[in-house]
């Protein structure tokens, strides 16, 4: 295996910790739906809903969810070893 897949292993693990999405999750969603208030916030004010809408404003939290997550799980592959106490 060389250096390339090994960082890719231990990127695609690091997505699959709890820590990392504990980390990300609230940030991702807060963010994401900041910008969903901001992009789409006007339609829902004067009620002009439809699908497209819709599917923006579930789509922009789900967004910077997936850009929080990306970049915990880049922090948290690159951070140091915590030294174990025993």
């Amino acid at each position: 295996m060389n250096a390339s897949q090994t960082s890719r292993m231990t990127f695609l693990h690091a997505l699959l910790l709890p820590a990392v999405w504990r980390k990300a999750a609230p940030i991702g969603l807060a963010i994401g739906l900041l910008q969903a208030a901001v992009n789409q916030g006007d339609h829902w004010l004067r009620h002009e809903i439809d699908s497209t809408i819709i599917i923006k404003s579930i789509l922009s939290p789900l967004i910077g969810l997936r850009l929080a997550v990306i970049s915990a799980a880049a922090s948290h592959q690159k951070s140091p070893e915590k030294p174990s106490t025993s």
